[in-house]
């Protein structure tokens, strides 16, 4: 099975820690690879399908959340019929094979520089600001909520979109001063009203969405969902079969890469450890799960 930690193609825009963008005039071509970073370190070794889970899982929520939000998505790759009209499409066509199930081409966008995070239940850094400060966001939580409680509603807890390092919490009013009001409140009330949608659609195929994040940006005046949507990296996803609040609870993402990197001693700074290959295949095994649950598909 390939592993793709690397693309080489024209027009490179950016390389971030797990896709990169390529320059296609009005568009981006989009290749999520099978890199995987942990506490913001990119790991050595990738773990086999990611890559095509996050490009056709983004693909599936933003087809399925469009009449709530516009989105970035024009076409996948391998969609000969829509690319076939779009620039690069000769190049598009020539790609090889692991490169287009990974791809996505996109309407460029002027990014709003904010992670939209949604909060539906207690787990994760929230748990650990609720127990240290009796709040979630900085806001005050009701008193008595136990790990991995179903919040009461959404929250919209919105952090820095940091290029390095760690995202930083930021307040309804932080988000208001830098991008205004208007785009603060659109972005809180489309953020929490896909993740109501999600949610519900995914606890009816036996997936909790804990939480997740979305990016924004604008498109011809537009807000639109842009980078990636409802993924095993942008959110945490449980089993509702062995959903047990008062815990922490199993998840279909890369919480057993977490887990290993903390009890194999890491500090935390790279480079990183080298992941045992029992890690990489249960992992994978995880996030191709997860896809198989939510859309009902196999991945192409």
């Amino acid at each position: 099975m390939t592993v793709l930690l690397r693309t080489d193609l024209p027009n490179l825009l950016h390389r971030g820690k797990v896709r990169d963008n390529y320059d296609l005039g009005d568009y981006l071509l989009i290749v999520a690879t099978d890199r995987i970073s942990a506490f913001d370190v990119v790991l050595p070794n990738g773990i086999p399908e990611k890559g095509a889970v996050l490009a056709q899982l983004s693909a599936f929520w933003f087809r399925k959340t469009a009449h709530l939000c516009r989105n970035h998505l024009a076409a996948m790759a391998y969609e000969r019929d829509k690319v076939a009209g779009l620039p690069a499409s000769a190049m598009l066509a020539s790609l090889p094979s692991e490169i287009v199930r990974r791809a996505t081409v996109a309407r460029k966008a002027q990014r709003v520089d904010v992670e939209c995070v949604v909060r539906g239940y207690l787990s994760g850094s929230a748990w650990a600001e609720y127990r240290s400060h009796g709040t979630i966001g900085g806001m005050l939580a009701p008193k008595g909520l136990r790990e991995s409680d179903r919040l009461p509603e959404p929250l919209f807890t919105p952090t820095t979109k940091a290029e390095t390092g760690h995202d930083m919490p930021m307040s309804f009013q932080q988000v208001a001063d830098m991008a205004g009001e208007a785009t603060a409140r659109a972005l809180g009330d489309k953020s929490i009203a896909i993740y109501t949608y999600a949610h519900d659609e995914a606890r009816r195929k036996g997936i909790i969405i804990a939480d997740t994040k979305f990016e924004f940006g604008y498109i011809d005046g537009a807000i639109c969902v842009i980078d990636e949507m409802l993924t095993p990296d942008s959110s945490r996803f449980w089993d509702a079969k062995l959903y047990a609040p008062g815990a922490s609870q199993p998840s279909f993402d890369k919480q057993i890469v977490r887990d290993w990197l903390t009890a194999s001693g890491w500090n935390k700074e790279p480079p990183a450890p080298t992941l045992p290959d029992e890690i990489v295949q249960r992992t994978s095994q995880r996030y191709q799960e997860v896809f198989r649950l939510l859309t009902g598909e196999r991945l192409r």
